[in-house]
Protein backbone atom coordinates (compact mmCIF):
# COMPACT_ATOMS: atom_id res chain seq x y z
CA UNK A 1 0.00 0.00 0.00
CA UNK A 2 1.07 3.57 -0.64
CA UNK A 3 2.77 5.24 2.31
CA UNK A 4 3.09 9.00 2.54
CA UNK A 5 3.49 11.21 5.61
CA UNK A 6 0.54 12.87 7.26
CA UNK A 7 -0.43 16.28 5.95
CA UNK A 8 0.51 18.56 8.82
CA UNK A 9 3.98 17.07 8.88
CA UNK A 10 4.63 17.81 5.21
CA UNK A 11 2.47 20.73 4.14
CA UNK A 12 4.09 24.18 3.92
CA UNK A 13 2.47 26.83 6.12
CA UNK A 14 0.66 28.58 3.27
CA UNK A 15 -2.52 30.53 3.87
CA UNK A 16 -5.71 28.55 3.35
CA UNK A 17 -7.35 29.70 0.12
CA UNK A 18 -9.93 27.94 -2.05
CA UNK A 19 -8.96 30.05 -5.08
CA UNK A 20 -5.87 27.90 -5.68
CA UNK A 21 -7.86 24.66 -5.34
CA UNK A 22 -10.34 25.94 -7.91
CA UNK A 23 -7.50 26.80 -10.31
CA UNK A 24 -6.18 23.24 -10.04
CA UNK A 25 -9.61 21.67 -10.53
CA UNK A 26 -10.39 23.88 -13.50
CA UNK A 27 -7.19 22.70 -15.17
CA UNK A 28 -8.27 19.12 -14.43
CA UNK A 29 -11.61 19.65 -16.15
CA UNK A 30 -13.61 20.01 -12.93
CA UNK A 31 -13.87 16.38 -11.78
CA UNK A 32 -15.78 17.58 -8.68
CA UNK A 33 -18.72 18.51 -10.92
CA UNK A 34 -19.07 15.03 -12.39
CA UNK A 35 -20.68 13.37 -9.37
CA UNK A 36 -23.16 14.44 -6.65
CA UNK A 37 -21.88 14.62 -3.10
CA UNK A 38 -22.56 15.03 0.62
CA UNK A 39 -20.15 17.17 2.65
CA UNK A 40 -19.65 16.51 6.37
CA UNK A 41 -17.92 18.87 8.85
CA UNK A 42 -17.55 18.93 12.62
CA UNK A 43 -14.98 18.53 15.37
CA UNK A 44 -15.83 15.00 16.46
CA UNK A 45 -17.85 12.32 14.73
CA UNK A 46 -17.60 13.46 11.13
CA UNK A 47 -15.62 10.37 10.10
CA UNK A 48 -18.02 8.01 11.88
CA UNK A 49 -21.00 9.79 10.32
CA UNK A 50 -19.39 9.62 6.88
CA UNK A 51 -18.59 5.91 7.27
CA UNK A 52 -22.14 5.13 8.43
CA UNK A 53 -23.78 7.12 5.63
CA UNK A 54 -21.44 5.55 3.08
CA UNK A 55 -22.39 2.08 4.31
CA UNK A 56 -26.10 2.92 4.07
CA UNK A 57 -25.69 4.14 0.50
CA UNK A 58 -23.77 0.99 -0.49
CA UNK A 59 -26.46 -1.17 1.11
CA UNK A 60 -28.98 0.79 -0.98
CA UNK A 61 -27.27 -0.26 -4.21
CA UNK A 62 -25.61 3.10 -4.91
CA UNK A 63 -22.04 3.16 -6.16
CA UNK A 64 -20.55 5.19 -3.32
CA UNK A 65 -17.34 7.15 -3.00
CA UNK A 66 -15.98 7.81 0.49
CA UNK A 67 -13.24 10.35 1.22
CA UNK A 68 -11.96 10.57 4.80
CA UNK A 69 -8.85 11.69 6.66
CA UNK A 70 -6.39 11.14 8.13
CA UNK A 71 -5.52 7.52 7.49
CA UNK A 72 -4.58 4.98 10.14
CA UNK A 73 -2.29 2.53 8.36
CA UNK A 74 -1.99 3.45 4.68
CA UNK A 75 -2.92 6.43 2.59
CA UNK A 76 -5.19 4.35 0.32
CA UNK A 77 -7.75 4.21 3.14
CA UNK A 78 -8.72 7.81 2.47
CA UNK A 79 -10.22 7.17 -0.97
CA UNK A 80 -12.70 4.32 -1.40
CA UNK A 81 -15.38 3.28 -3.86
CA UNK A 82 -17.94 0.83 -2.51
CA UNK A 83 -15.65 0.19 0.42
CA UNK A 84 -12.64 -0.70 -1.74
CA UNK A 85 -9.53 1.39 -1.23
CA UNK A 86 -7.93 3.04 -4.24
CA UNK A 87 -5.26 0.69 -5.60
CA UNK A 88 -1.56 1.53 -5.49
CA UNK A 89 -1.48 1.64 -9.29
CA UNK A 90 -4.44 4.00 -9.56
CA UNK A 91 -3.12 6.20 -6.79
CA UNK A 92 0.34 6.41 -8.34
CA UNK A 93 -1.08 7.17 -11.79
CA UNK A 94 -3.46 9.89 -10.60
CA UNK A 95 -0.84 11.39 -8.28
CA UNK A 96 1.56 11.62 -11.21
CA UNK A 97 -1.06 13.28 -13.42
CA UNK A 98 -2.13 15.84 -10.82
CA UNK A 99 1.43 16.56 -9.72
CA UNK A 100 2.59 17.19 -13.30
CA UNK A 101 -0.36 19.47 -13.95
CA UNK A 102 0.29 21.39 -10.73
CA UNK A 103 3.94 21.91 -11.70
CA UNK A 104 2.83 23.39 -15.05
CA UNK A 105 0.42 25.72 -13.27
CA UNK A 106 3.20 26.92 -10.98
CA UNK A 107 5.62 27.38 -13.89
CA UNK A 108 2.97 29.33 -15.80
CA UNK A 109 2.23 31.62 -12.88
CA UNK A 110 -1.33 30.38 -12.43
CA UNK A 111 -0.48 28.98 -8.99
CA UNK A 112 1.92 30.69 -6.56
CA UNK A 113 3.14 27.37 -5.16
CA UNK A 114 2.57 23.65 -5.43
CA UNK A 115 -0.72 22.45 -3.89
CA UNK A 116 -0.54 21.16 -0.32
CA UNK A 117 -0.64 17.49 0.58
CA UNK A 118 -4.34 17.70 1.45
CA UNK A 119 -5.20 19.64 -1.71
CA UNK A 120 -3.42 16.97 -3.77
CA UNK A 121 -5.26 14.18 -1.96
CA UNK A 122 -8.60 15.91 -2.45
CA UNK A 123 -7.99 16.47 -6.16
CA UNK A 124 -6.97 12.81 -6.59
CA UNK A 125 -10.11 11.69 -4.75
CA UNK A 126 -12.33 13.86 -6.97
CA UNK A 127 -10.70 12.48 -10.12
CA UNK A 128 -10.97 8.88 -8.88
CA UNK A 129 -14.66 9.30 -8.08
CA UNK A 130 -15.34 11.01 -11.42
CA UNK A 131 -13.59 8.29 -13.42
CA UNK A 132 -15.26 5.62 -11.29
CA UNK A 133 -18.66 7.16 -12.11
CA UNK A 134 -19.89 7.01 -8.54
CA UNK A 135 -23.58 7.63 -7.94
CA UNK A 136 -22.77 9.70 -4.86
CA UNK A 137 -19.65 10.64 -2.89
CA UNK A 138 -19.53 11.20 0.87
CA UNK A 139 -16.77 13.69 1.68
CA UNK A 140 -15.35 14.35 5.14
CA UNK A 141 -13.91 17.83 5.65
CA UNK A 142 -10.24 17.71 6.61
CA UNK A 143 -10.20 20.64 9.03
CA UNK A 144 -12.62 23.49 9.57
CA UNK A 145 -14.93 23.77 6.60
CA UNK A 146 -15.10 27.25 5.12
CA UNK A 147 -11.59 27.13 3.66
CA UNK A 148 -11.11 23.38 3.52
CA UNK A 149 -10.14 21.99 0.10
CA UNK A 150 -13.28 19.82 0.02
CA UNK A 151 -15.48 22.90 0.22
CA UNK A 152 -15.09 23.69 -3.49
CA UNK A 153 -17.87 21.22 -4.29
CA UNK A 154 -21.59 22.00 -4.40
CA UNK A 155 -23.07 19.30 -2.17
CA UNK A 156 -26.58 17.92 -2.42
CA UNK A 157 -26.61 18.33 1.33
CA UNK A 158 -24.27 19.29 4.16
CA UNK A 159 -24.00 17.62 7.56
CA UNK A 160 -22.58 19.22 10.72
CA UNK A 161 -21.53 16.95 13.59
CA UNK A 162 -20.64 17.94 17.15
CA UNK A 163 -18.43 21.00 17.50
CA UNK A 164 -15.93 21.62 20.28
CA UNK A 165 -12.52 23.21 20.80
CA UNK A 166 -9.79 21.79 18.57
CA UNK A 167 -7.28 23.16 16.06
CA UNK A 168 -7.61 26.58 17.73
CA UNK A 169 -4.42 27.76 16.02
CA UNK A 170 -6.25 27.60 12.70
CA UNK A 171 -9.96 27.82 13.50
CA UNK A 172 -10.37 30.19 16.47
CA UNK A 173 -10.26 30.17 20.24
CA UNK A 174 -13.97 29.83 21.02
CA UNK A 175 -16.68 27.34 20.08
CA UNK A 176 -18.49 30.15 18.25
CA UNK A 177 -15.44 30.96 16.11
CA UNK A 178 -14.90 27.29 15.29
CA UNK A 179 -18.61 26.82 14.51
CA UNK A 180 -18.38 29.72 12.08
CA UNK A 181 -15.69 27.85 10.15
CA UNK A 182 -17.67 24.59 10.20
CA UNK A 183 -20.86 26.37 9.09
CA UNK A 184 -18.95 27.49 5.99
CA UNK A 185 -20.10 24.26 4.28
CA UNK A 186 -23.74 25.44 4.30
CA UNK A 187 -24.88 26.72 0.88
CA UNK A 188 -27.37 29.45 -0.01
CA UNK A 189 -30.76 27.74 -0.46
CA UNK A 190 -29.00 24.48 0.43
CA UNK A 191 -29.88 21.67 2.81
CA UNK A 192 -28.03 20.99 6.07
CA UNK A 193 -28.53 18.10 8.52
CA UNK A 194 -28.05 19.12 12.15
CA UNK A 195 -28.58 18.18 15.79
CA UNK A 196 -28.81 20.57 18.75
CA UNK A 197 -25.46 21.01 20.47
CA UNK A 198 -23.61 23.63 22.52
CA UNK A 199 -25.51 26.96 22.62
CA UNK A 200 -22.60 28.89 21.10
CA UNK A 201 -22.52 26.50 18.13
CA UNK A 202 -26.31 26.41 17.83
CA UNK A 203 -26.46 30.20 17.55
CA UNK A 204 -23.85 30.36 14.80
CA UNK A 205 -25.30 27.46 12.80
CA UNK A 206 -28.87 28.73 13.20
CA UNK A 207 -27.99 32.26 12.11
CA UNK A 208 -26.02 30.95 9.13
CA UNK A 209 -29.01 28.88 8.02
CA UNK A 210 -31.28 31.93 8.29
CA UNK A 211 -28.83 34.25 6.52
CA UNK A 212 -28.36 31.83 3.62
CA UNK A 213 -32.04 30.85 3.51
CA UNK A 214 -30.97 27.23 3.75
CA UNK A 215 -33.22 24.40 4.90
CA UNK A 216 -32.34 22.57 8.11
CA UNK A 217 -33.07 18.86 8.48
CA UNK A 218 -33.31 18.02 12.18
CA UNK A 219 -31.92 14.59 13.07
CA UNK A 220 -33.59 14.59 16.52
CA UNK A 221 -36.32 12.09 15.44
CA UNK A 222 -33.55 9.53 14.97
CA UNK A 223 -31.84 10.08 18.32
CA UNK A 224 -32.05 6.91 20.46
CA UNK A 225 -34.04 6.17 23.61
CA UNK A 226 -32.00 8.12 26.16
CA UNK A 227 -33.43 11.28 24.61
CA UNK A 228 -36.35 10.01 22.55
CA UNK A 229 -38.95 8.21 24.71
CA UNK A 230 -40.82 6.92 21.63
CA UNK A 231 -37.91 4.68 20.73
CA UNK A 232 -38.13 1.07 21.89
CA UNK A 233 -34.96 -0.44 23.36
CA UNK A 234 -34.20 -3.88 21.95
CA UNK A 235 -30.84 -4.45 23.66
CA UNK A 236 -28.24 -2.22 25.35
CA UNK A 237 -26.64 -1.49 21.97
CA UNK A 238 -29.73 -1.65 19.73
CA UNK A 239 -32.96 0.27 19.60
CA UNK A 240 -36.04 0.49 17.44
CA UNK A 241 -36.94 3.60 15.46
CA UNK A 242 -39.53 4.56 12.90
CA UNK A 243 -37.77 5.50 9.70
CA UNK A 244 -39.61 6.33 6.48
CA UNK A 245 -42.83 4.96 7.97
CA UNK A 246 -41.35 1.61 9.05
CA UNK A 247 -39.89 0.31 12.28
CA UNK A 248 -36.26 -0.72 12.06
CA UNK A 249 -33.73 -1.95 14.61
CA UNK A 250 -30.71 0.32 14.72
CA UNK A 251 -27.66 -1.73 15.67
CA UNK A 252 -24.35 -0.03 14.99
CA UNK A 253 -20.98 -1.69 15.59
CA UNK A 254 -19.65 1.75 16.58
CA UNK A 255 -19.66 1.72 20.38
CA UNK A 256 -20.40 4.61 22.73
CA UNK A 257 -23.28 6.96 23.37
CA UNK A 258 -21.63 9.67 21.28
CA UNK A 259 -21.91 7.39 18.24
CA UNK A 260 -25.70 7.37 18.55
CA UNK A 261 -25.77 11.04 17.54
CA UNK A 262 -23.54 10.30 14.55
CA UNK A 263 -25.85 7.47 13.48
CA UNK A 264 -28.85 9.78 13.82
CA UNK A 265 -27.21 12.30 11.50
CA UNK A 266 -26.46 9.56 8.95
CA UNK A 267 -30.07 8.32 9.06
CA UNK A 268 -31.43 11.84 8.57
CA UNK A 269 -29.05 12.40 5.65
CA UNK A 270 -30.10 9.11 4.02
CA UNK A 271 -33.81 9.94 4.38
CA UNK A 272 -33.20 13.37 2.86
CA UNK A 273 -31.30 11.83 -0.07
CA UNK A 274 -34.23 9.47 -0.64
CA UNK A 275 -36.53 12.47 -0.80
CA UNK A 276 -34.15 14.08 -3.29
CA UNK A 277 -34.69 11.11 -5.60
CA UNK A 278 -31.69 8.86 -5.01
CA UNK A 279 -33.01 5.36 -5.72
CA UNK A 280 -32.83 2.31 -3.53
CA UNK A 281 -32.67 4.01 -0.12
CA UNK A 282 -35.30 2.34 2.07
CA UNK A 283 -35.84 1.78 5.78
CA UNK A 284 -34.41 -1.72 5.44
CA UNK A 285 -31.29 -0.62 3.56
CA UNK A 286 -30.72 2.04 6.22
CA UNK A 287 -30.99 -0.67 8.88
CA UNK A 288 -28.57 -2.97 7.03
CA UNK A 289 -26.12 -0.21 6.18
CA UNK A 290 -25.83 0.84 9.81
CA UNK A 291 -25.28 -2.75 10.90
CA UNK A 292 -22.55 -3.26 8.26
CA UNK A 293 -20.61 -0.07 9.02
CA UNK A 294 -16.87 -0.54 9.47
CA UNK A 295 -14.78 2.29 10.91
CA UNK A 296 -11.58 1.01 12.57
CA UNK A 297 -9.91 2.73 15.48
CA UNK A 298 -13.12 4.10 16.98
CA UNK A 299 -13.61 2.21 20.25
CA UNK A 300 -12.49 -0.88 18.36
CA UNK A 301 -12.29 -3.87 20.68
CA UNK A 302 -9.86 -6.75 20.18
CA UNK A 303 -10.49 -9.87 22.28
CA UNK A 304 -7.69 -11.34 24.35
CA UNK A 305 -5.71 -14.12 22.71
CA UNK A 306 -2.51 -15.98 23.67
CA UNK A 307 0.20 -13.48 24.51
CA UNK A 308 -2.09 -10.47 24.06
CA UNK A 309 -4.48 -8.78 26.49
CA UNK A 310 -7.97 -7.58 25.63
CA UNK A 311 -7.57 -4.22 23.89
CA UNK A 312 -9.55 -1.11 23.06
CA UNK A 313 -8.27 1.15 20.29
CA UNK A 314 -9.76 4.64 20.07
CA UNK A 315 -8.55 7.82 18.39
CA UNK A 316 -9.71 10.22 21.12
CA UNK A 317 -7.44 13.18 20.31
CA UNK A 318 -9.12 16.14 22.02
CA UNK A 319 -11.09 16.76 25.24
CA UNK A 320 -14.47 16.05 23.66
CA UNK A 321 -13.14 12.76 22.31
CA UNK A 322 -11.66 12.00 25.71
CA UNK A 323 -15.03 12.49 27.40
CA UNK A 324 -16.67 10.19 24.84
CA UNK A 325 -14.00 7.53 25.45
CA UNK A 326 -14.34 7.88 29.22
CA UNK A 327 -18.11 7.39 28.99
CA UNK A 328 -17.77 4.32 26.77
CA UNK A 329 -15.10 2.77 29.02
CA UNK A 330 -17.18 3.41 32.14
CA UNK A 331 -20.21 1.75 30.59
CA UNK A 332 -18.46 -1.24 29.06
CA UNK A 333 -15.65 -1.98 31.51
CA UNK A 334 -16.96 -0.84 34.89
CA UNK A 335 -14.99 -2.59 37.61
CA UNK A 336 -12.21 -3.74 35.24
CA UNK A 337 -8.59 -2.66 35.56
CA UNK A 338 -7.36 -0.47 32.72
CA UNK A 339 -3.85 0.20 31.39
CA UNK A 340 -3.40 3.10 28.97
CA UNK A 341 -0.91 3.36 26.13
CA UNK A 342 -1.08 7.08 25.39
CA UNK A 343 0.44 9.62 23.03
CA UNK A 344 -0.64 13.06 21.86
CA UNK A 345 0.40 15.83 19.56
CA UNK A 346 2.13 18.73 21.29
CA UNK A 347 -0.51 21.22 20.11
CA UNK A 348 -3.37 19.30 21.74
CA UNK A 349 -4.92 19.95 25.16
CA UNK A 350 -2.88 17.19 26.82
CA UNK A 351 -3.43 18.32 30.41
CA UNK A 352 -7.20 18.44 29.96
CA UNK A 353 -7.28 15.07 28.23
CA UNK A 354 -5.17 13.56 31.01
CA UNK A 355 -7.47 14.98 33.69
CA UNK A 356 -10.45 13.39 31.92
CA UNK A 357 -8.96 9.96 31.22
CA UNK A 358 -6.12 9.13 33.57
CA UNK A 359 -8.20 8.87 36.78
CA UNK A 360 -9.79 5.75 35.25
CA UNK A 361 -6.58 3.77 34.93
CA UNK A 362 -4.05 1.83 36.98
CA UNK A 363 -1.08 3.01 34.94
CA UNK A 364 -0.27 5.04 31.83
CA UNK A 365 2.52 4.19 29.40
CA UNK A 366 3.38 7.42 27.59
CA UNK A 367 5.16 7.15 24.24
CA UNK A 368 5.86 9.12 21.07
CA UNK A 369 4.77 8.07 17.54
CA UNK A 370 6.76 8.97 14.45
CA UNK A 371 5.48 12.51 13.92
CA UNK A 372 7.40 15.76 14.45
CA UNK A 373 4.38 17.26 16.23
CA UNK A 374 4.24 14.47 18.80
CA UNK A 375 4.77 15.36 22.45
CA UNK A 376 7.56 13.52 24.23
CA UNK A 377 6.66 11.02 26.97
CA UNK A 378 8.18 13.41 29.49
CA UNK A 379 5.98 16.27 28.26
CA UNK A 380 2.95 14.01 28.68
CA UNK A 381 4.06 13.03 32.18
CA UNK A 382 4.45 16.69 33.16
CA UNK A 383 1.08 17.59 31.62
CA UNK A 384 -0.55 14.83 33.70
CA UNK A 385 1.09 15.90 36.98
CA UNK A 386 -2.17 17.11 38.54
CA UNK A 387 -3.89 13.76 37.99
CA UNK A 388 -1.65 11.79 40.39
CA UNK A 389 -1.67 9.02 37.79
CA UNK A 390 1.35 6.75 37.56
CA UNK A 391 2.85 7.64 34.17
CA UNK A 392 5.71 5.57 32.81
CA UNK A 393 7.73 6.95 29.88
CA UNK A 394 8.75 4.64 27.03
CA UNK A 395 10.04 6.56 24.04
CA UNK A 396 9.94 3.80 21.42
CA UNK A 397 6.41 2.76 20.39
CA UNK A 398 7.32 -0.92 19.86
CA UNK A 399 8.84 -1.13 23.33
CA UNK A 400 5.88 0.79 24.75
CA UNK A 401 3.46 -1.74 23.24
CA UNK A 402 5.45 -4.63 24.75
CA UNK A 403 5.54 -2.95 28.16
CA UNK A 404 1.84 -2.06 28.12
CA UNK A 405 0.83 -5.57 27.03
CA UNK A 406 2.97 -7.15 29.75
CA UNK A 407 1.40 -4.92 32.41
CA UNK A 408 -2.13 -5.60 31.15
CA UNK A 409 -1.55 -9.37 31.13
CA UNK A 410 0.05 -9.28 34.57
CA UNK A 411 -2.85 -7.31 36.04
CA UNK A 412 -5.60 -8.99 33.97
CA UNK A 413 -6.41 -5.52 32.69
CA UNK A 414 -7.82 -4.11 29.49
CA UNK A 415 -5.21 -2.26 27.43
CA UNK A 416 -6.54 1.02 26.01
CA UNK A 417 -4.54 2.57 23.16
CA UNK A 418 -5.53 6.18 22.62
CA UNK A 419 -4.69 9.88 22.53
CA UNK A 420 -3.57 10.28 18.93
CA UNK A 421 -4.56 8.85 15.59
CA UNK A 422 -0.86 8.62 14.77
CA UNK A 423 -0.24 6.34 17.75
CA UNK A 424 -3.28 4.23 16.88
CA UNK A 425 -2.14 3.84 13.28
CA UNK A 426 1.42 2.96 14.27
CA UNK A 427 0.24 0.38 16.81
CA UNK A 428 -2.21 -1.16 14.34
CA UNK A 429 0.62 -1.57 11.84
CA UNK A 430 2.84 -3.16 14.47
CA UNK A 431 0.30 -5.59 15.90
CA UNK A 432 -1.14 -6.49 12.50
CA UNK A 433 -4.71 -5.29 13.08
CA UNK A 434 -6.47 -5.10 9.75
CA UNK A 435 -8.09 -1.81 8.73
Amino acid sequence: MFALGHELAQTPAHKFDLVHMRVLLRAMGHPERRFPSVLIAGTNGKGSTAATLGSILRASGLKTGLYTSPHLVCINERIRINGKEISDDDFAFLHGEVDALAEKLVEGGQLPWHPSFFEMMTAIAFEHFARGQVDLAVLEVGMGGRLDATNVIEPRLSVITDISLDHQKYLGNTVAEIAREKAGIIRPDGVVVVLPQQPEANDVIGNTILDLEARAVNAVPYVPPLVSPESRVVSPEAYALRVMGEEIVVHSPLIGRHQLRNVALAIAAAVELNQQGFPGITAKTIERGIRETRWPGRFQTIPAHPGWPEMVIDVAHNPAGAWALRSALSERYEGRSLIFLFAAMRDKAISEMAEILFPLVDRVIATRPENPRAASPEEIRQAAARTSAEVESVEDVSQAVERACALALENKAVLVITGSIYLVGEVMRKIGTQV
